[in-house]
């Protein structure tokens, strides 16, 4: 051991030793060239044995400027060389690292620390001045007088995409945002936005304003070559009234995939025909639309009163947050805004909410789902018209069928409508697929066992068969250790925010072993300064070389439920064991009600991505109140 560290000592004074890289100097006017010269970079690694233990292995990377003429002036030759007169090495090889501490390394850090480390994250890590670069080992200069950067593309711009694309360091990648889409929504606000609640424009903020430095392009990734490091791309071009597809390809350094996922119908005839959805923009305009369609058509004089009541029934399948906003906000359009315009029509409306299990709003607990049950169910007095109680739950009622007047069901029951929303569950896009069914000869397709169609990646968030230089979030993908995260916005979120903090603090996310074994992200340089969150987070898991693994913190859910009423679910501390098994039983405060509802608001306010969004949500509120909801078809 003391031989070890002598050497360990000896290595480190050549590299501190090393002159520094000269600069050049004009002859004319003995001042510095606007192109500095390529810092030398200078390193000493330090590995270890599969056992823990310190290797005997000490490598150093010593990079020498290139003695070329400069405006006739001829640079004086500096050579450093190591103890031993082999030339630089180009490459760091490791050892594998011991499976014990991937596995201490992988566990859960102890709930206080997380929360400490979480909070020293928002709190106090923006506060400390950032340094250009966190590691003291600098790439060389390029040419142009910039470091040179590696091109990450970006595929979505949804919550885990808006969320990395805003806290990336663009002084270390050169980001490309490819999406047909250019602009970030806020999705739990579609349902307002469906019924007239806010404007679509106070819940989208462009790409490009989340963070300018990016490179955007309006175009939809169809195929992705690993192999290559190229993605396929098509974008629609359209001059004057005619419009054409172009293709194109662009390479990639590292690839951040997350398209997100689309709406499943499980194979339902006529879903996708006849019913709406409410995962974009375009689907909430399209819904708001054929509310006030459905109103406007019931009023026409030669239709029956049974026919009536067929056009302004609205059929909801699917009961989670989704389903139970949307219909939350269609009582609310119908209780404030239909006796100002349908008053003669409110008796025929009916709403009916369709849910293949026993319950409705499975995250939260009994009793909230209880109390969101009597809420959507409450009968609504109107001055002039009979007491209405237009609502009705379904549970445990599969549809087999949807035609465009009648949606059916597998014991024969059959309910006639004038509009249905399908918010049934989720499914994988096909690039997904695609992408998977190109990765099938790695331990991508082992992973499937659990991953289920979605892309599988490591706690590190890395694409597993991706070799270190793909990375997957938010609904398009499954991490492999811990129990299956919930496909929402809050889950994207972090995992985009803590993505970015990864690449940006310089930690090595593709290092092999053998050519065939992905090392855990480590740090570059041992020295390198750390934030207060990854310190806490170093001491947490008992590793400072290694990254912290994603950990998901479940700030709580909530649920809108119609007349200024919401549910808040909001955990406090953990349960023991697996939280997909029964007796995890965490700390939750529940909160429903009016109090519920200003929770509610306050977090969707306080969440948006910008002021602007903050402002213009506030007086699509006040406006509502003031003037109520807009029923123009546009």
């Amino acid at each position: 051991m003391k031989f070890t560290a002598i050497k360990v000592i000896a290595a480190i004074a050549i590299a501190a030793l090393a002159p520094p890289s000269q600069a050049y100097l004009s002859p004319a006017s003995n001042s510095l060239l606007s192109r500095p010269l390529p810092i030398r970079r200078r390193s000493a690694t330090l590995l270890r044995d599969t056992d823990g233990s310190e290797d005997q292995t000490i490598v150093i990377d010593v990079e020498q400027p290139p003695a070329t003429a400069v405006n006739g002036y001829e640079p004086t030759s500096t050579t450093t060389s190591t103890a031993a007169s082999t030339p630089p090495k180009k490459s760091i090889t490791a050892n594998p690292i011991p499976s014990d501490r991937i596995e201490r390394v992988t566990k859960p850090r102890p709930y206080p620390l997380f929360l400490a480390e979480k909070g020293a994250s928002f709190l106090i890590d923006p506060l400390l001045p950032k340094s250009s670069s966190s590691s003291n080992t600098p790439p060389p200069l390029s040419p142009n007088n910039q470091r040179p950067k590696e091109n990450l593309v970006v595929l979505g711009t949804g919550w885990g995409a808006a969320a990395f694309v805003k806290n990336i360091d663009t002084e270390k990648f050169d980001v490309t945002v490819v999406s047909p889409r250019n602009y970030f929504v806020f999705t739990p606000m579609l349902a307002g936005a469906s019924v007239g609640t806010v404007d679509f424009k106070s819940i989208t903020q462009p790409i490009r304003e989340i963070n300018n430095k990016v490179r955007y392009l309006e175009a939809a990734a169809t195929e992705i070559d690993p192999s290559t490091k190229t993605i396929s791309c098509n974008s629609i071009v359209c001059e004057g009234n005619s419009c054409e597809t172009k293709e194109f390809d662009i390479t990639y350094d590292r690839l951040l995939f997350s398209v997100g996922a689309q709406t499943t119908t499980f194979g339902t005839p006529g879903v996708e025909e006849y019913c709406n959805y409410l995962k974009q923009v375009g689907d909430a305009q399209q819904i708001k639309n054929a509310i006030v369609n459905c109103f406007e058509s019931a009023e026409l004089p030669y239709l029956t009163d049974e026919e009536r009541q067929r056009e302004l029934t609205f059929v909801i399948v699917g009961a989670g947050p989704t389903g139970v906003e949307f219909a939350a906000e269609l009582l609310d359009f119908i209780e404030v805004d239909g006796p100002r315009f349908y008053k003669e029509l409110l008796p025929y409306v009916r709403i009916k909410i369709v849910e293949a299990s026993p319950t409705i709003l499975r995250p939260f607990v009994d009793g909230m789902k209880e109390e969101a049950i009597r809420r959507l169910t409450r009968p609504i007095e109107i001055e002039g018209v009979p007491t209405l109680q237009p609502l009705e739950i379904m549970l445990n009622k599969q549809v087999s069928e949807v035609s465009d007047k009648n949606i059916y069901f597998k014991d024969g029951e059959k309910i006639p409508y004038g509009m249905a929303l399908w918010a049934a569950g989720i499914g994988p896009l096909p690039i997904t697929t695609s992408l998977i069914e190109t990765l099938r000869e790695t331990e991508q397709s082992s992973a499937q066992g659990f991953a289920r169609g979605r892309l599988a990646v490591d706690p590190w968030l890395r694409v597993i068969g991706g070799k270190g230089k793909i990375f997957s979030l938010g609904d398009c993908s499954c991490v492999s250790h811990t129990p299956t995260l919930a496909t929402t916005a809050q889950v994207a979120s972090q995992q985009g925010e803590y993505l970015a903090k990864l690449l940006s603090n310089d930690y090595s996310t593709d290092h092999v072993h053998d050519d065939t074994t992905l090392l855990p992200p480590m740090v570059l340089d041992p020295d390198q300064t750390k934030s207060l969150s990854e310190q806490i987070a170093s001491v947490a898991i008992g590793d400072k070389e290694i990254a912290a693994p994603f950990q998901y913190l479940d700030l709580g859910i909530l649920a809108y439920t119609g007349s200024g009423s919401a549910l808040a679910q909001v955990q406090v501390a953990p349960g023991k064991g697996d939280p997909t098994s029964e007796t995890w039983n965490p700390v939750r405060l529940q909160i429903k009600g009016k109090l519920g509802f200003g929770l509610w608001r306050s977090i969707y306010l306080l969440k948006q991505t910008s002021p602007k969004n903050i402002v213009l949500v506030t007086l699509d509120w006040i406006k509502v109140n003031l003037f109520g909801r807009d029923i123009s078809i546009l």
